[in-house]
Order: C-alpha cells, then structure tokens, then sequence
C-alpha cells in the first residue's frame, strides 16, 4: 500500500538522523516528539516542514503498564537526550509535544506533560498514541493497534475520523516476562534475548500464546465496528511474526510498517509539528 510505503520512508529518514543528524541554522524552528516508552524514552526532532532533522533514545523503566512511576528517572534521561540532541544540533531545542496510552486518566497525561516542561521543553501538545500512530500511517479506515511494552491501545478510524479508541495491559513487557521465567534468567537478559535476531526464531513458539491474546484484545474491541484491515505499531510489534498471528486470530488482513518502534516518537514530533500527514 502506497500510504504505508510513504510511512515507512519518512522512517527510515528518521533512522538515518539519529546516527547522522541533519544540518540545521542556529535558531532554527523545531519541534520534538517525547516519547515515554515502557523499555525506552526516544525523543524525534523535525523541522517546520516535518522532515526528520535528529533523534535519541535511552533504554529506561519508568513507565509500567502506560503509567508514569519514576518521575524523575524520566525527568532527567528526558534533559539527558535533549541536552545530548542539541549538542549536536548546535542549536536549542523550544517546542515539543508528547503523548499517551488511550484511556489514560487526566492526572496522568499530566504528569506525562510535566516531565516535558520540566526538561526545558514548550508543551505544544499532548496527544494519545494510537491516534497519532493512524495519522502518521495515513489511515482513513480500519484500526490502528499499538503494541508497546507495558499495553495495548486501539483506535478504530473511519473516514480519516477516530471514533473509539482502547487500551488494555498487554504488551512487549510480557512477552520479555515470558522469557525471563522459561529460560530462569534475569529481566534485563531476557529483554536482550527478546530483541536478538538470531534467537526470535526459536523464541516464537513461546510468544505465541502471549501474541493471541493480544489478538483476543483487538478483537473484543473492534467486533462491534466494521473494520476490514488492522495495522501494527510499537516496540512489541516488530517481533517477527506478530503481524500473521493476530491476522490469524482475528480473522482480518493485518500490516505493519517496516520500524513499528519509530512509529510514535515520530508522529508526537509531527503534532508537536502541526503537520499530522505523512
């Protein structure tokens, strides 16, 4: 599909600016998507006309479940890459926008919001992730599922229109729970193997049930909806093989793009933006 294609070329020029960031003047307009993630806080700059200028991320448990719990772990990894983003930029960073799981309650999203002016951030906006995730993709029918660590979320979309949006806790977090437990080692060693190319293979049949009840989730949510295509984003949705289990289990035409973990920290940038097509 052409619109995923496009998608997944503005992501790969996000991969490129992290290790080789985009000149930018001195002063120059930009706008920064936080992102705080279950396993990883990435942070995507891009300039007024929404291309990609730079990026970073660091791998951090400060999130659980969707919810902010190390306020300031997050605060200060969130200086941290600023700090490390305008080092090589050379110039400041002023406006970003951040984003969270859908159902979120109000005191959390604000917390969310606090850790991002308290880096030296303007908050521009804060949007939730499955919604953000359907405009960078360019969808105008269908659901957009995002798969993170700790969660997750579902927005239904109809004519270029989200009407229903869900989250519930299953993701990325425990599949590497899984993993931990069959193999007795630690968390940290089981997020390494989870992540590892050359063991997902072997790994898969003892994801699997953990991917089908994902798939229990998507399809309680959408069944009272007429949606004929689902697409995959998040961290957890880059794992090999997700894609046909839950098409499988749902019994619907399932895609992803090519970097599903790069989905969301790039659109928080484009809102941040202003700019919410690819």
């Amino acid at each position: 599909m052409e619109f995923l294609q496009d998608a997944n070329q503005l992501i790969k020029r996000f991969e490129a600016s992290i290790t080789n960031p985009v000149p930018v003047k001195k002063g120059a307009n930009l706008f920064t998507g936080v992102d705080l993630g279950t396993a990883y806080i990435v942070l995507a700059v891009v300039d007024q006309m929404g291309e990609p200028v730079a990026g970073a991320m660091r791998y951090a448990e400060v999130v659980k479940d969707g919810l902010l719990v190390d306020y300031v772990g997050a605060l200060e990894i969130v200086r941290e890459l600023k700090k490390e983003i305008e080092g090589k930029l050379g110039t400041e960073l002023v406006n970003a926008g951040t984003a969270y799981p859908p159902g979120t309650a109000e005191a959390d999203r604000r917390s969310i919001g606090y850790v991002v002016e308290g880096a030296g951030f303007n908050l521009t906006t804060v949007v939730d992730e499955a919604t953000v995730a359907a405009q960078v993709l360019g969808i105008k029918n269908g659901a957009v599922v995002d798969i993170g660590g700790g969660t997750t979320g579902i927005a239904v979309i109809r004519d270029g229109k989200v009407i229903y949006v869900a989250d519930e806790p299953t993701g990325g977090t425990h599949f590497t729970l899984v993993i931990a437990g069959a193999h007795n080692i630690s968390y940290a060693e089981a997020e390494q193997v989870k992540t590892d190319p050359g063991k997902q293979q072997a790994l898969f049949p003892l994801l699997k049930p953990v991917m089908e009840k994902v798939a229990t989730i998507i399809s309680r949510h959408i069944e009272p909806f007429q949606v004929d295509s689902l697409y995959l984003s998040g961290g957890a949705s880059c794992f090999p093989g997700i894609e046909k289990v839950v098409e499988a289990r749902v019994g619907i035409p399932t895609r992803k793009p090519d970097n599903p973990f790069l989905v969301t920290p790039m659109v928080i940038a484009l809102s941040a933006q202003g700019n919410r097509e690819v």
